[in-house]
């Protein structure tokens, strides 16, 4: 009696019929949340990082496999993903090789532009504008070419540039964003010695030494701004160390400070410095910056004068004396 009425009991539960199956629809919402959430991952992914490395260089060695390219440009931030990058080039660019070299970015690139630019070679380097002001010390230069270029060593340019004071041609110069210290120090010595050969014949007429006449312009060029201006101070100086008499120029005190300011104190005029004119007879042991062309050609080329003494009035007109005295008036 027991078995039957289980047996019963068993026949009536596999047969007694379903209601409508909730399962399909859940499978359908969690299908649609998978590749929601795949697309919303690969969006991710594709867009620029958030510190997209902008005016910078990231450089990619000779013989670099494309993984090892992937992750420099996800260590970078160039790209979020190291993998999405291989699989976008992998499958989209699958023909061209990742260019070695030095590329440079001006602005955020989506993961597509980013692959483009290094399968095709892009590097972006444009020439960036530098000027150098005339006078400028290696000082100077050094901290303007650290401002515009993210390579640049000051202290490899200063060591480098300590016995070239003076002749480093201050001019306007383009330089690729990826320039170093070396080239930029070659560029602009080789610069000066092309310009000063077109003052060849007056400095050898002149008969004084080539680093004499630098040293002098490079005085001149901070003591007056007018071509004729220079050439009597010059005058004036040269006249000076014949009979070697201090030259007394303040413009030497910026350069031993290492500053912008000419004007001395008291306390300057007793520096040790071999370059205090003050202390010291004769020219300084070097330029105290870089000349123009043309504070060398009004160096070579002073007015004759027998005057000793000169300055600006307050008027900005230049006045000479031949005595102290004169020059206290």
């Amino acid at each position: 009696m027991f078995f039957e009425w289980w047996r019963a009991r068993a026949v009536r539960r596999v047969s007694c019929p379903r209601g409508p199956s909730n399962r399909a629809p859940f499978m359908g919402l969690l299908l649609g949340v998978l590749i929601g959430t795949s697309a919303w991952g690969w969006f991710g992914v594709y867009q620029p990082p958030s510190f997209f490395p902008i005016k910078t260089i990231v450089t990619i060695p000779e013989g670099a496999t494309l993984s090892g390219v992937a992750s420099i440009l996800q260590k970078e931030q160039v790209v979020q993903s190291a993998l999405a990058f291989r699989v976008f080039v992998t499958l989209f660019n699958s023909k061209e090789q990742i260019r070695a070299g030095d590329y440079y970015f001006n602005e955020r690139l989506t993961l597509h532009e980013v692959a483009e630019r290094f399968t095709h070679g892009e590097f972006g380097l444009e020439s960036v504008r530098v000027t150098i002001p005339e006078g400028a010390t290696t000082y100077q230069m050094a901290h303007i070419f650290e401002e515009r270029f993210e390579r640049f060593d000051t202290g490899e340019f200063l060591m480098l540039a300590e016995e070239k004071e003076g002749y480093l041609f201050p001019d306007t110069y383009f330089f690729l964003p990826n320039v170093s210290t070396s080239q930029i120090l070659t560029t602009m010595e080789r610069t000066f010695y092309e310009r000063l050969q077109t003052l060849e014949e007056k400095i050898a007429a002149f008969g004084r030494p080539v680093h004499e006449v630098v040293t002098m312009a490079s005085l001149l060029e901070k003591e007056a701004r007018e071509y004729d201006e220079r050439q009597i101070i010059a005058g004036v100086l040269w006249s000076r160390l014949q009979i070697e008499m201090p030259l007394q120029v303040d413009a030497v005190f910026g350069f031993i400070e290492k500053t912008d300011t000419f004007s001395p104190k008291y306390s300057h005029l007793e520096s040790e410095s071999l370059y205090n004119t003050y202390k010291n007879t004769g020219l300084p042991p070097g330029p105290i910056g870089s000349p123009s062309l043309e504070a060398i050609e009004a160096a070579v080329t002073p007015v004759e004068t027998d005057a000793l003494f000169y300055l600006h009035g307050r008027d900005g007109v230049l006045h000479i004396a031949h005595t102290y005295a004169e020059h206290l008036v």
